[in-house]
């Protein structure tokens, strides 16, 4: 068992602390909640605040000037507070107005929530006795499906993909209605970071031209594929994923997952995909100029299955962009959406999201369509 490690809290963070109950009226349980930190801290903290100041030499007119003071400062911050957070709600109109204060009154007094939105106390409490409007099992259905889609996309649908989805499933709604929709529910999509660039070439070692010069669109499927390695931080360490792409839909048709980023690699990812699709000679595979995809080894494997190598230049993401975005959904909208503290789970994450994106997601290359369901209907286009 580890040894537990006190954590150190600055005078300046005590102080907030024990403001937000003498100075904003919390609690002090949620006070220390909504900081992290212990009830029984936070009631130390403000013991030793108050014995400070009792035993101020303050005479009777500066502590209650003092007092007057703090009450004001008080009252500030939570206009402050009320205004900050109601400008992002508050449009023209009553109704919006008494929506945003029914939606703070958790926070703040109603009256001074009132008193600022320039709404009399009355006319709110008369709007929420007006009966609510109905929804109908149709909009219920929506709301419900909704919630449902984004939530598995782990918040990264925007409005217009998410419309998408909807329509797909028939529902009759704009992007407007979709974008009314999400702010309704509380459906916000989360931002991207950066993350490390994988590529590393062995200057010995031999390159393939480039073939492609950023044509992402074959005719039919087995024509060209594409791969890349990319690093996923877990709280054991380091994985490496190896992908093959099928660029005529998009498809990952083969991909191996590693805590070592050994020279076989990129080789397990391709016989994955070799043994799935079985192409005919000829085909095209494009990546990097990294030293897994230049080594004698998967050089070797290339020419065994009849595969023509194509290369990108090292560090032109243009090259081989359509991979390139591939790792910014797997990891910007999926993997970095939870903590991944074993490699086991993170390895199980990415089976996961996997299976949601050849099944699921949809692609503007593909007519709004999941890569196998594109594939599926190309070929019934066919036969």
């Amino acid at each position: 068992m580890k040894k537990r490690t006190n954590r150190f809290y600055t005078t300046e963070f005590k102080q907030e602390a024990v403001a937000l109950v003498t100075e904003q009226g919390y609690s002090v349980p949620k006070a220390a909640a909504s900081l992290g930190i212990t009830d029984k801290l936070l009631y130390n903290w403000k013991a030793k605040f108050d014995a400070e100041q009792s035993g101020s030499s303050l005479n009777a007119d500066e502590r209650a000037e003092l007092l007057r003071l703090r009450k004001e400062n008080k009252e500030l911050r939570m206009e402050k507070e009320i205004l900050k957070k109601a400008s992002a709600l508050l449009l023209k109109g009553n109704q919006v107005a008494f929506k945003t204060i029914k939606q703070l009154s958790s926070q703040f007094p109603v009256l001074k929530l009132c008193k600022l939105m320039k709404i009399s106390r009355s006319a709110y409490y008369a709007w929420l006795k007006r009966p609510a409007k109905l929804i109908t099992a149709e909009q219920l259905s929506l709301y419900h499906r909704a919630k449902a889609i984004f939530e598995q996309s782990r918040n990264s649908l925007g409005y217009r993909t998410l419309r998408k989805r909807l329509c797909k499933e028939g529902f009759s709604v704009s992007a407007y209605g979709v974008q009314k929709l999400m702010a309704q529910l509380g459906l916000v999509v989360t931002q991207r970071v950066a993350y490390k660039v994988t590529t590393k070439r062995k200057h010995s070692d031999a390159v393939a031209d480039n073939l492609l010069n950023q044509n992402f669109n074959p005719h039919a499927p087995n024509e060209v594929w594409a791969g890349d390695v990319t690093y996923l931080k877990t709280g054991e360490g380091w994985m490496y994923l190896a992908i093959v792409m099928d660029l005529y839909s998009r498809r990952i048709v083969g991909w191996h997952i590693d805590k070592r980023m050994a020279a076989d690699l990129v080789s397990k990812a391709l016989m994955k995909a070799y043994n799935l699709r079985q192409p005919e000679k000829g085909l095209v595979f494009h990546s990097d100029r990294g030293s897994q995809y230049t080594s004698k080894r998967y050089r070797r494997l290339l020419t065994s299955y009849g595969i023509r190598a194509s290369m990108g230049d090292v560090g032109a993401c243009w090259d081989n962009a359509v991979v390139e975005r591939f790792f910014g959904s797997l990891k910007h909208d999926w993997v970095l959406k939870i903590p991944q503290p074993t490699r086991k789970q993170m390895k199980e994450d990415v089976i996961a999201y996997m299976r949601y994106y050849n099944l699921e997601r949809l692609h503007t290359a593909n007519g709004d369509l999941p890569p196998i369901e594109y594939e599926q209907n190309s070929l019934r286009k066919v036969s």
